[in-house]
């Protein structure tokens, strides 16, 4: 079986963009589960509108999700010799010849098509000429006038077209620049791609490649065209309907395999199945189970697959990607036992990695500050002998494990009559300030005694003062 390989051809003029992004994961998967290669050239021939920065971004969004190459990066703008080199073969050939009509002159011909009915077109004037090179003219192919090109595409089925809509489009521009449709099947040929998977976007550009290579006399390539990405509205997707650009998701707090998963599910099935490790995708991922409809962006839906890459990622795996989030806050965590216990408490509550992030502050910051509504309805006080009774006991424990801390808190409700609620709840908001945590034995424990004592000692100072300035 003949090995395959796929390429990504970003133009760097900007971000990377969630409809970009998913072509280079169908490219890099297909490559992956065929064990093929996977190539990355960069299309930067748009000298005005191509920057350094644009294509550093590439790399960073690439990076982030963890989608490698095999070759390149190639660039376009340094292989110049390489198109001359094929340019010349086809007009050595007869495939192609020099026209020197100007722009005026095609701008007639197309007018006088129009007022007949017939498609605007280049009429041909050069074909047969023979002309020289001249300091403007343009190298144009000689496309067939009857018969029909048809494109074998993969997930669309054969689209056919007929040549005579094809004129003899133009391959190099009058200031020497090669077109994009030829620098593409020209990068293709040399770089040996024989897989192919682009946006629909591009059908109208294949029937031209595919002539390009039959004057070359060049294996075609497997196309495949994938529909675009829409937003909820069904429109085409822009930044109305969310955040366009992959390292934007990166920043929110998503996790790039969680991005990876939801990219590919945007087009792409296997059975009903929802949730993919990366692995899963390289093992089952195929051209086949691509769709024909296009995929319909749901950033809930993208929210809640998130939370189950957070939630299945084994916690010593978050802490280096957490850490930027928690560095907004000016906390510094570092690897070991109390960040990773931390973030196995944070993890079944945790949408994105911000959100993960502001919940945990309450286990590295030394002075908490109460919700309003919390301390108003649970530190009052028929708290207060619970508190002052649990801190009395916690005193007195030297192992803070969760069967020890159940004991406290079980002799304080014997104490008191008091559920359990009753009394978790008061020491909820006192160590965290809020009402919602993970479980209040968890936390105790992670936080450990050195903590849990001053803040219980701070609650109850709360409440007597509060009651103090209530009785005056």
């Amino acid at each position: 079986m003949k090995l395959i390989i796929t390429r990504f051809p970003p133009s760097p003029t900007g971000y990377l963009h969630l409809g970009n992004a998913r072509t280079a994961v169908f490219n890099w998967l297909y490559a992956r589960h065929m064990q093929g290669k996977f190539v990355l050239r960069i299309e930067d021939t748009d000298r005005k509108r191509s920057t350094q920065e644009a294509i550093d971004a590439i790399f960073e969004a690439l990076e982030w999700l963890g989608i490698d190459w095999d070759e390149g990066p190639y660039y376009q703008t340094q292989r110049l010799d390489v198109y001359n080199e094929y340019l010349q073969r086809l007009i050595d050939s007869g495939h192609a010849y020099y026209c020197t009509c100007t722009p005026e002159e095609i701008e007639d011909m197309r007018q006088k098509a129009m007022a007949t009915g017939d498609k605007p077109r280049y009429d041909g004037t050069c074909r047969e000429k023979g002309l020289p090179k001249t300091k403007n003219s343009v190298i144009r192919l000689k496309a067939p006038y009857t018969g029909t090109t048809v494109v074998e595409d993969v997930i669309k089925g054969n689209i056919v077209f007929q040549n005579d809509e094809l004129d003899d489009f133009v391959l190099v521009r009058s200031d020497g620049i090669p077109t994009y449709n030829f620098v593409v099947v020209i990068d293709d040929v040399t770089m040996n791609i024989n897989t192919v998977i682009r946006g629909d976007d591009h059908v109208m550009n294949t029937p031209k490649q595919i002539l390009i290579y039959k004057a070359l006399d060049a294996p075609l390539p497997v196309f495949g065209h994938v529909p675009m990405v829409l937003g909820s509205d069904r429109s085409r997707f822009s930044k109305r309907h969310g955040a366009v650009s992959v390292i934007n998701y990166r920043d929110m707090g998503f996790l790039p395999d969680a991005m990876l998963n939801y990219l590919v599910r945007l087009g792409w099935s296997h059975g009903d199945q929802e949730f993919f490790s990366r692995d899963d995708l390289i093992n089952v991922f195929d051209i086949e189970h691509i769709g024909r409809s296009a995929g319909v962006f749901d950033q809930e839906k993208l929210l809640a697959l998130n939370a189950d890459h957070i939630q299945a990622e084994p916690p010593t795996k978050l802490v280096a990607p957490l850490t930027p989030f928690l560095e907004k806050y000016s906390v510094n965590i570092q690897e070991g036992s109390y960040a990773e216990s931390v973030i196995e408490t944070l993890q079944p509550r945790s949408k994105t990695l911000e959100d993960m992030a502001e919940q945990a502050l309450f286990y590295y910051v030394d002075d908490i500050n109460y919700e309003e509504k919390a301390a108003k309805k649970f530190l009052k006080q028929a708290a207060l002998e619970p508190l002052k009774l649990l801190a009395d006991k916690l005193a007195t424990v030297a192992d803070f494990s969760e069967k020890n801390l159940e004991k406290a808190f079980l002799a304080v409700m014997d104490e008191t009559g008091l559920k359990l609620g009753k009394i978790a709840q008061p020491v909820r908001v006192a160590l965290t300030g809020r009402t919602a945590s993970p479980g209040i034995f968890e936390i105790v424990s992670i936080l450990g005694k050195e903590r849990v004592l001053p803040r219980l000692q701070k609650a109850i100072r709360f409440v007597e003062e509060r009651q103090g300035k209530i009785g005056k």
